[in-house]
């Protein structure tokens, strides 16, 4: 197992992430507890130590399950991570009550890495908002011992990650982003490592194959990789672009199964980066599977002037982009338009075609946005 330093501990560059747990019957709220129970045996024997749960995975529980299988070890032999769950704003006025809740559910007296969860357009206004008592409530429990290093994980933009960090980044010991190759360019994840690069904050990288997407290619992109790496699989391609990423500390795989487990084990004996030419051929890829189901919108803004109803659809037409590639797992967009007034939704479009007269990329804007509406059942 490939180590990674973070201040005095070595962690396990590949850390076991609990959101997609073995399940019964399908049912998401019910986990396989004996083959998770498995999956966590062979991790310890193989040298995992970060284990990464969350307050609403698995329908809560998760951190009950992860407590249950991780008190059968000292507790110096792993690192457990939980997370405040603020993408609920319901949940803001609630961190006392939530933090001692997950104590109790994952069985410990303290976490090692603890995290405000998902801070988005959503919700970075009320995780800066003192009303709450968030920040100096997590900030106590860090000078109580209960929580040895304080971080946060992001889906928001750059300009939001930047508000967040404007107000807590000195306090901020490492942060969470869903990156992998194929957000590389598409979310700017890219621009999000640079931010920081520039705080020197370690990254800790979520969605490394995004939700299993990138574990399998079309046929020609799959020649491509092996033609290049003849030894190495799909999957692995994805994690051997993370060991070439500057920051990355810690990388969350959430596998389901012994056999991903297994596999992505094997991937982290070595670590490989991406030559240049290599990191070249994997973007590209990323690239040619975005243009085949995605809107070619620049984000010129040229539409927004045009707009009778002012709406922002650069904004919205990204936000149709990710759910168009996500798929089933489709979260980052309703999570997007929470953020986006009654009046401003794409719904609210009256098919004017105006700003498809001013569009440099020709995009019929209002059949786009009638079916991202529809997408999302409005």
């Amino acid at each position: 197992m490939v180590y990674n330093d973070f201040q005095d501990l070595k962690l396990s560059a590949l850390g076991m992430g609990n959101m997609r747990l073995p399940v019964l019957e399908g049912d998401d709220g019910k986990i396989d507890v004996d083959t998770a129970r498995e999956m966590f045996a062979y991790c310890m024997e193989q040298g995992i130590n970060y284990y990464d749960t969350a307050y609403g995975y698995h329908a809560g529980q998760s951190e009950v399950v992860v407590g249950e299988l991780l008190k059968d070890y000292d507790r110096d032999k792993f690192y457990l991570a939980s997370k405040f769950p603020g993408y609920d704003l319901n949940n803001m006025p609630k961190v006392k009550e939530i933090f001692e809740e997950q104590l109790k559910k994952c069985q410990v007296d303290y976490f090692d890495f603890y995290l405000f969860h998902n801070v988005c357009e959503m919700n970075v206004d009320a995780y800066l908002d003192p009303k709450y008592g968030i920040y100096d409530y997590l900030i106590e429990q860090k000078k109580n011992g209960r929580i040895k290093h304080l971080g946060f994980s992001a889906h928001g933009n750059i300009d939001c990650m930047t508000k967040f960090l404007d107000a807590y980044g000195k306090d901020m010991e490492f942060c969470q982003i869903e990156l992998n190759y194929f957000d590389y360019n598409f979310q700017d994840a890219k621009g999000k490592v640079e931010l920081l690069n520039k705080w020197n904050i370690p990254i800790w990288v979520m969605e490394p194959v995004r939700g299993g997407q990138l574990a399998t290619l079309p046929k020609e992109a799959a020649a491509r990789l092996k033609e290049a790496r003849p030894d190495e699989d799909v999957p692995a391609w994805a994690f051997r672009f993370l060991q070439s990423i500057p920051g990355v500390t810690m990388t969350l795989s959430g596998m389901s199964n012994m056999e991903q487990l297994v596999a992505n084990i094997k991937t982290y004996e070595t670590n490989k980066p991406l030559n240049s030419t290599e990191f070249e051929l994997i973007l590209g890829i990323a690239d040619d599977m975005i243009k085949k189901t995605t809107v070619p919108c620049t984000g010129c803004h040229y539409c927004v002037s045009h707009c009778p109803k002012k709406l922002d659809i650069p904004f919205l037409l990204k936000l149709y982009n990710e759910a168009m590639v996500s798929g089933a797992g489709v979260f980052i967009a309703p999570m997007g338009l929470a953020s986006v007034d009654e009046d401003k939704q794409p719904d609210c479009c009256v098919a004017c075609h105006s700003c498809e007269k001013v569009c440099p990329q020709n995009i019929h804007i209002p059949e786009e946005l009638k079916k991202f509406a529809e997408k999302m059942g409005k």
